[in-house]
């Protein structure tokens, strides 16, 4: 069965982020922002315990350390750095769960360090240093240096689809700096089309092959609440 997961607890201090409250409600696991590019610690815990209560998976969101770019400015990394800032991202949601009792899932890069990982083997073998650590899976896109090195190192990999993100035909993710409604028909396309015929579209029209094991759904896309309700309608429908 796909699995439906959102980016969430990317609030700061007293400023409130994202649709957590309603999504919480309809997705299978979240991805939990570890202070770097987004969060802080008691929004960790809330977060967890509100994810934990709906019966939700958890995962780590580690991002570039950078706050004002919400980690979607790259970084020139060393192998070595990288993994030391995923390990201690990793380590403090850690703390968290494991006070909640739950065990941590997963782990799924932010952002630029995202889509560094998929282009980049030394950065994508930095990441799989703390999910071997830890013996959780690795969230990813297919057909990318993220699947590639999470199977050399024996890191089980779960290829991921966005209905709230353009693509361009390589298959690499647009991401615009302030998150933008989604048309909810267009995202029940996008998600039909990807699970049923194992295709996506370039924002240049051409389609290319798409596989999917879990579809996200951002929390800060305005309107995440109907859109996630309309992925779960097409995975349930198929």
């Amino acid at each position: 069965m796909v699995s439906l997961n959102s980016d969430m607890g990317e609030a700061f201090g007293i400023h409130s982020f994202g649709n957590d409250d309603e999504l919480v409600k309809l997705i299978d696991t979240a991805n939990i922002a570890c202070g770097f590019h987004a969060g802080d610690p008691t929004g960790i815990r809330e977060t967890v315990e509100k994810a934990v209560a709906a019966g939700v998976t958890v995962g780590a969101h580690p991002g570039l350390p950078d706050l004002v770019g919400f980690g979607r400015r790259e970084m020139k990394l060393e192998r070595d750095e990288t993994a030391d800032l995923v390990r201690y991202q990793v380590g403090a949601l850690v703390g968290f769960l494991e006070a909640a009792g739950a065990p941590l899932d997963h782990i799924k890069p932010h952002g630029s360090l995202y889509g560094m990982a998929a282009r980049d083997e030394e950065i994508m073998d930095a990441v799989c240093d703390v999910a071997v650590q830890y013996s959780v899976p690795v969230f990813g896109m297919a057909g990318t240096a993220h699947e590639r090195v999470a199977q050399k190192r024996g890191v089980p990999f779960v290829a991921e689809f966005y209905v709230d993100l353009g693509y361009r035909v390589d298959g690499s993710l647009i991401i615009a700096r302030r998150p933008r409604a989604t048309p909810v028909e267009e995202a029940k396309q996008r998600a039909h089309k990807a699970l049923t015929e194992g295709l996506a579209t370039a924002d240049t029209g051409e389609d290319f092959p798409m596989r999917v094991d879990s579809i996200c759904v951002h929390s800060d896309t305005p309107n995440a609440v109907e859109v996630a309700h309309a992925v779960r309608e097409v995975i349930n429908s198929i």
